[in-house]
């Protein structure tokens, strides 16, 4: 989604972001992934992530956050990626706007992780159409030489 980042902090401190992604993986666990603007660290990803999202309408979508991934070049490597910190959380993401029409309008997430730090992103989208990539689960195509 393109737009712009009004709100986003990260346990208290205040960044800015270069994007914010929807992804809903294949055992139904859904994640708000935002591009953290960090010029000390371009790998830096949080993630509101959740089950059971409702949508009370074509217009909206609520998931309810219980976990959050933060990631950060300081973070272990793991088949050369950084592998994310997760933090139990509670919290809410809502979307406003037609997923399915690619028209977002804005995205608004709060959470709490269980040490009492907070998390919150105030997406506005610029209006234009989101992108939307299917990605399907496939059989490795290199052979782990550490297994």
């Amino acid at each position: 989604m393109s737009g712009d980042c009004k709100t986003l902090k990260i346990a208290g401190r205040d960044f800015g972001c270069r994007t914010v992604a929807y992804a809903h993986g294949n055992k139904g666990r859904v994640y708000f992934s935002v591009a953290v603007d960090d010029p000390t660290d371009d790998s830096r990803v949080v993630s509101f992530s959740g089950e059971n999202g409702k949508r009370a309408d074509d217009n909206s979508y609520e998931l309810p956050i219980d976990l959050m991934l933060l990631n950060s070049k300081e973070r272990p490597k793991v088949n050369g990626l950084p592998a994310p910190a997760e933090e139990t959380s509670t919290g809410l993401c809502r979307q406003t706007g037609n997923f399915a029409a690619k028209k977002v309008k804005d995205v608004t997430c709060s959470a709490i992780d269980s040490e009492g730090r907070r998390y919150e992103l105030l997406f506005v989208s610029d209006g234009s159409p989101v992108s939307v990539r299917r990605i399907r689960l496939s059989a490795p195509s290199i052979q782990d030489p550490f297994n």
